[in-house]
């Protein structure tokens, strides 16, 4: 096994895949993921993350579908005039079926009989962002979406939830169909403030 990259190298490099290769995870490599998302922190230690890991071409096509349907329904026009031209083309190419494109779908969850439903989010998304750092970190592609939830009763009734799961999220993971190329970020100089709000770093 290689070199372990150093946590700021993978920070750096992380973010959104809407295209993958058709070559398969396998399921060692998923677990990695996973694993790696059940050592965030949580409000008081309850763990309320649930993962469904979805391979199956009808239910992925399924999802799509939800994904696509929100992105036409409204969607798009929300963010067109939003994004920049090469970042709404690729995050439609996502909407219109590249994140159903991935081998493999996971589908991130809140329990509420863990946690509050009020503040699952708080301890739910640190989880999704260990499980993207972690799937960089391992040189598969990944993103967070959540259009699929504008519909999250019919995507609940998919992956076949029971009531007291909420869908939160949709992580597609695969292979990246062409390299990635790093995140762009405004400086922290502009981010950060010295004690009080104005105040420059």
């Amino acid at each position: 096994m290689g070199r372990v990259e150093d946590v700021f190298e993978v920070v750096h490099r992380q973010r959104a895949c809407r295209r993958f290769s058709e070559d398969p995870v396998d399921d060692g490599t998923v677990e990695k993921v996973l694993d790696a998302a059940t050592f965030a922190p949580s409000a008081e230690n309850r763990q309320p993350w649930v993962f469904v890991v979805v391979r199956d071409d009808e239910r992925r096509s399924a999802i799509g579908a939800l994904t696509r349907q929100a992105w036409e329904g409204g969607g798009r026009a929300h963010s067109e005039g939003r994004l920049s031209p090469a970042l709404l083309a690729d995050v439609e190419t996502g909407a219109q079926g590249g994140v159903a494109g991935a081998p493999v779908l996971v589908v991130v969850c809140g329990d509420t009989r863990l946690g509050d439903r009020r503040v699952l989010e708080a301890s739910v998304f640190p989880a999704i962002q260990n499980l993207l750092l972690a799937a960089t970190a391992l040189g598969l592609g990944s993103s967070l979406t959540t259009l699929p939830l504008v519909f999250g009763g019919d995507l609940a009734s998919i992956v076949e939830l029971p009531t007291e799961v909420l869908p939160m999220a949709v992580i597609p993971l695969g292979w990246p169909a062409r390299p990635l190329s790093p995140p762009r970020r405004l400086p922290v100089t502009e981010k950060a403030h010295r004690e009080t709000f104005g105040t420059a770093w």
